[in-house]
């Protein structure tokens, strides 16, 4: 009886031991199974950690007996553990677009830009609406300068008078890009395909199609260069 009473007492000691070693709190996060599950290793792109003496927090069980954080890769060159692109190539977008390589003072050479969106109506009421979103602060919904923004820092383009009636789709289309003067650079905030639409809705709309693409760039291996423009 006094064994089975003492085998019941030490049973329960462990049983509440045992629960209060799996607490955690504040600092202490309690034990865990298998931490490397729950701290998992933050790669970072451009350097290694080639120091396999270093362990961390935790004990290492990895099975080459290196450093809990190791991640040295030999096939990944100059010590970064992402991978470099395959030489001679250049990354295209979703549409088969190249990137825009000119620089934003390559305002002339950007003029020969052909806009590779095709023109319909759902583009040009898609063009409006972004236009309304990021150029009405400025350039006012009729595009003559008279926005709000426009109004307090003063000397906004008119697009619908002047010189800018004569601007092609390439050059309309840098300046949103890239920026120029006064205006600043939307590369950032508006995709390409955006910017795209906003110059058919000012070329069309609020300029009445003067000096407006009369053909459409084609993305095809054939012709996709003439879509962006060649490296530098």
């Amino acid at each position: 009886m006094k064994i089975a009473k003492t085998v019941g007492i030490l049973g329960i000691a462990v049983a509440g031991f045992s629960l209060a070693s799996c607490g955690a709190g504040g600092e202490n996060q309690g034990l865990e199974f298998a931490p490397q599950m729950y701290h998992s290793v933050a790669y970072e792109p451009l350097t290694q950690i080639t120091d396999f003496e270093t362990k961390g927090d935790l004990i290492s069980t990895r099975e080459d007996g290196k450093g809990e954080y190791f991640n040295s890769n030999i096939n990944n060159p100059h010590n970064m553990n992402m991978r470099e692109p395959v030489a001679n190539t250049v990354p295209r977008d979703k549409n088969g677009y190249l990137p825009y390589r000119y620089k934003a003072f390559e305002v002339e050479e950007s003029a020969s830009t052909k806009n590779p969106i095709k023109l319909d109506d759902a583009v040009l009421t898609e063009g409006k609406r972004l236009f309304q979103l990021y150029c009405t602060p400025c350039h006012g919904a009729g595009g003559e300068g008279d926005g709000t923004v426009g109004n307090i820092i003063g000397g906004v383009a008119n697009l619908k008078g002047g010189a800018y009636l004569g601007l092609s789709e390439g050059h309309i289309y840098h300046v949103v890009m890239k920026g120029k003067g006064r205006m600043g650079a939307h590369g950032s905030q508006i995709t390409p395909e955006n910017i795209w639409k906003i110059v058919h809705y000012v070329k069309q709309d609020l300029q009445g199609g003067q000096n407006a693409d009369t053909a459409v760039a084609e993305v095809s291996d054939q012709d996709v260069t003439q879509v962006e423009t060649p490296a530098n």
